[in-house]
């Protein structure tokens, strides 16, 4: 008989073919089988759908705005403000390639899988799974990251000792995925009110530091010999600060891992990840130049943990007001860290589901609806990674290690998602897509090529590149997990099902409510 498998070897292009077998004949090395499952392992495995256009908008940028609290300073320090305001405009640019080629592919194929789904379709189960696996890395880090910035603000507010910071993010860890678990309607709508708030914090810092600002303070770095005030680090200072240029916009892709739980994905994903991104557009360069053009100026914010509390103390002082508002600000960072953990939850979810990652994890509450293992699941892993770097590396090296290990697994995802986009326009021109792409086939290019650039630039830097050494590991052992039991194990999940019927969902496979997707 001839059964159709899509599959890529491992030392060759990815691509996809038909391969006629025999009756109980074990793959080879580069096939993929997969195993029957009864009706109730869907039922055990079924969303909610709720989410309409303005609660994806809230999940996009909620899940980015932490960038404009924490973590983007640190490129400061790699390439003085110059080469992080040029390295801004690269990466804003590789962003709009993206998510105009990440919107088409979702309206396209709206599934939780999001960016595996996608890889799955254009080149088989193992760049499905490549693909899902350095974005799971991404998910699962970035709340990493994003939790030392809680526990960094939390910190100078209270006055904290630094001992107590794991403290912080356990606090964090356990009420946002609790949160989560509660349910998707209460989940997207602290989406939108904690949205709200981080805007509302970012315009009144805007507003304040348009008084103080200076640009002598954002070109208070001594530059290197043979350097510029403009250019401290050099041009090599641009390469080096792509990777912190990333915070400004990583997870804004996320989104299409909302579709099985949105009412219209087909329409409102599009909108949702547009819409979006011109909203961190803006916030991105607003930050960038009114945090870094006031007191302590650049070379003081490249060392902060907090970079916008140091700018609310030059603009209000250092009074108990100043203090009320940076708490108020933590919301930023609250804002991405329960955004991105929704992420992780859906990305586990869905390649367990599919057998991918084991099964266990896509099992969902009966009654919430909610993956509540793979939350846990994932809350746990990133916990220990940042207990791990805060004992080997204490400081602020801690979140910057972390925010390198979680770009090296998003541009990887980004570099895959693109070539995805690449294929399905040549090879499946017949899909229906509800939306296209303006920047079509020369954005996603230039997507995958600052892509690459960035992800080189994450070896430049000596003081990180331990951790990005440890990123690699993960990804190879995960290719190893894949290779010797989990491809041996899949399910024809509704993104498998898609990828080998052309397009063609059974209704079983897909979660409650599936009827209101259709528009």
């Amino acid at each position: 008989m001839s059964i159709r498998l899509w599959s890529v070897p491992l030392g060759t292009a990815l691509r996809t073919f038909d391969l006629p077998m025999k009756p109980g004949k074990h793959p080879s090395s580069s096939q993929v089988t997969y195993r029957e499952v009864g009706e109730d392992y869907f039922q055990k495995r079924q969303l909610k759908r709720f989410a309409g256009v303005f609660h994806l908008w809230a999940l996009g940028v909620g899940a980015v705005i932490s960038g404009d609290f924490f973590g983007w300073n640190f490129g400061l320090g790699a390439g003085g403000f110059g080469g992080l305001l040029v390295a801004t405009v690269l990466i804003t640019l590789m962003y709009v390639g993206l998510c105009f080629s990440i919107a088409e592919m979702s309206a396209a194929m709206p599934h939780t899988g999001g960016a595996y789904s996608f890889a799955r379709t254009a080149m088989g189960p193992w760049g499905g799974y490549l693909t899902g696996l350095a974005e799971n890395m991404e998910y699962i880090l970035t709340p990493a990251v994003i939790v030392v910035g809680i526990g960094g603000y939390l910190g100078a507010i209270f006055e904290t000792p630094e001992a107590w910071e794991p403290l912080w993010w356990l606090a964090a860890y356990s009420v946002f995925v609790g949160l989560n678990i509660w349910g998707v309607e209460i989940s997207f709508r602290f989406s939108v009110f904690i949205t709200l708030v981080a805007l509302a914090i970012l315009l009144v810092f805007y507003c304040g530091a348009l008084a103080h600002f200076d640009w002598q303070q954002a070109f208070n770095m001594e530059p290197g010999e043979g350097a510029t005030q403009f250019l401290p680090k050099g041009w090599a200072g641009i390469f080096a600060a792509m990777p912190f240029a990333v915070w400004f916009y990583l997870a804004i892709e996320q989104l299409p891992l909302a579709a099985e739980e949105a009412q219209k994905p087909q329409r409102d994903l599009p909108r949702g990840i547009v819409s979006g991104l011109m909203t961190l557009v803006f916030c991105a360069f607003a930050t960038l130049i009114l945090n870094a053009g006031i007191a302590p100026g650049a070379a003081g914010i490249a060392q902060s943990d907090e970079p916008l509390f140091e700018g609310f103390k030059t603009i209000f002082g250092e009074g108990l007001g100043t203090r009320v508002l940076a708490l108020i600000a933590v919301a930023g960072l609250v804002a991405s860290f329960h955004s991105i953990i929704y992420a992780y939850g859906r990305q586990i979810y869905s390649l367990s589901r599919a057998g991918y990652f084991p099964s266990f994890l896509s099992l969902t509450a009966p009654r919430r609806k909610t993956p509540h293992v793979a939350l846990v699941f994932g809350a746990l892993i990133g916990y220990a990674v940042a207990l791990v770097i805060h004992f080997a590396s204490p400081g602020s090296a801690v979140g910057a290690a972390l925010l390198n290990m979680a770009v090296f697994g998003a541009v990887i995802a980004y570099v895959m998602q693109m070539a995805s986009f690449l294929r399905l326009r040549k090879h499946h021109a017949a899909m229906k897509r509800p939306y296209l792409s303006p920047t079509g086939v020369w954005g996603a290019w230039l997507a995958s090529l600052l892509s690459v650039m960035t992800l080189l630039a994450l070896f430049i830097d000596s003081s990180y590149r331990h951790a990005v050494l440890g990123a690699l590991i993960w990804f190879l052992a995960g290719i190893g997990y894949f290779a010797l039991f989990a491809r041996h194990r899949l399910v024809k999940a509704p993104e498998e099902h898609f990828a080998m019927h052309d397009g063609e969902v059974p209704s079983r496979e897909l979660p409650q409510d599936a009827d209101a997707a259709s528009d």
